[in-house]
């Protein structure tokens, strides 16, 4: 993977309150030459949830049985990418799996519910923390 570093320039005449101003920026872009095209991917329904997936990628899904460390495998595949060809299922891929392993279980953010009636005195306020999965992709297999 090659980085090429490139400083560019940018003019700008702008006028404030009658007044003209030369603006000049300058920055420094860092590309890469980096093919996009090469990373394979896949859509995987975990838990009724749809999520893109690549390899070495960690995933929170909805809580699954398992203890940490355990092996997964996810096998309804609804689209796979792979060396610029996309394959879609109809629902599914036939014998497209992913894999992963359960690194840990998690909770979510907390999300506050308050209910209130004006002038009846009446408010509730409840707390949720949703449970997670900490799922980490090991491969797409097609």
């Amino acid at each position: 993977m090659c980085k090429t570093v490139e400083l560019i320039s940018i003019h700008i005449l702008s006028s404030f309150f009658g007044k003209v101003f030369l603006v000049s920026i300058q920055f420094l872009y860092l590309h890469s030459d980096f093919d996009k095209s090469s990373i394979m991917y896949a859509i995987v329904n975990i838990a009724g949830k749809q999520f893109k997936v690549t390899k070495d990628q960690f995933v929170y899904a909805p809580k699954m049985a398992g203890e940490t460390g355990a092996s997964v495998e996810f096998d309804q595949v609804l689209l796979a990418e792979a060396n610029g060809t996309v394959s879609v299922g109809a629902p599914l891929l036939v014998g497209a799996k992913v894999s992963g392993k359960i690194l840990d279980h998690v909770k979510g953010d907390k999300v506050i519910v308050f209910k209130k009636k004006r002038r009846k005195g009446y408010k509730k306020k409840n707390g949720h923390r949703q449970d997670f999965t900490k799922v980490m992709i090991e491969s797409i297999t097609l």
